[in-house]
C-alpha cells in the first residue's frame, strides 16, 4: 500500500526483529493515518535533500519497541516517528543541519549516533505540537542540543 508518492506501508512498518521472531508488526488503522502523515513529511524531507531516503525504522508495535530497547514513550509505537538515512546527501549530521536550516515543521529532529565513530541516523518525529526540538543522542543515550 502506497502512503505517498515514494513511501509504502511495508517500508514504514518493516522490522528485522519482528521478522526474525515471528512477531506481527501490522499497525491498526488509526496508526496507518499517522504513518500517512509521516510519509508526507518524508516527502518534504526528500524534496529538501533532493535524494532518495532509506528508512531504518518507522512503526514499531509496543512488543517490538520493548524488545529492541525502545523507550516506553516512543512515538514509533503510534506511527509518529521515523529513523532514516540519506547517504547520497551526506551524513546524518549533514541531514540534520540541512533540515534545521529550512522552515520544515517537526516535533523532534534528532541526530542519533550509533557508534563512537559517529555512524547513525536521523530521527524525525511529528506531533500536533511540533516543538521544533533539535537534539543529539550519542551511543550512551545522552541528550544534548544539536550544535549549529
Amino acid at each position: 500500500m502506497k502512503l505517498s508518492e515514494h513511501f509504502t506501508l511495508q517500508e514504514l512498518t518493516a522490522s528485522d526483529w519482528a521478522s526474525r521472531n515471528g512477531v506481527d508488526n501490522t499497525p491498526l488503522s488509526d496508526v496507518i493515518g499517522s504513518l500517512i502523515k509521516v510519509a508526507e513529511k518524508l516527502e518534504e524531507v526528500r524534496a529538501i535533500l533532493k535524494q532518495p531516503i532509506i528508512v531504518n525504522s518507522g512503526y514499531r508495535s509496543p512488543k517490538v519497541n520493548k524488545a529492541i530497547g525502545g523507550k516506553p514513550t516512543s512515538d514509533h509505537q503510534y506511527g509518529l516517528a521515523v529513523d532514516f538515512k540519506c547517504p547520497a546527501f551526506g551524513t546524518p549530521e549533514d541531514i540534520c543541519r540541512a533540515l534545521a536550516a529550512t522552515d520544515i515543521k517537526y516535533d523532534q529532529l534528532i541526530l542519533e549516533f550509533a557508534t563512537p565513530e559517529g555512524g547513525g541516523w536521523v530521527h524525525l518525529g511529528i506531533q500536533k505540537r511540533m516543538r521544533q526540538q533539535l537534539l543529539t543522542i550519542n551511543n550512551f543515550g545522552c541528550f544534548t542540543g544539536l550544535h549549529m
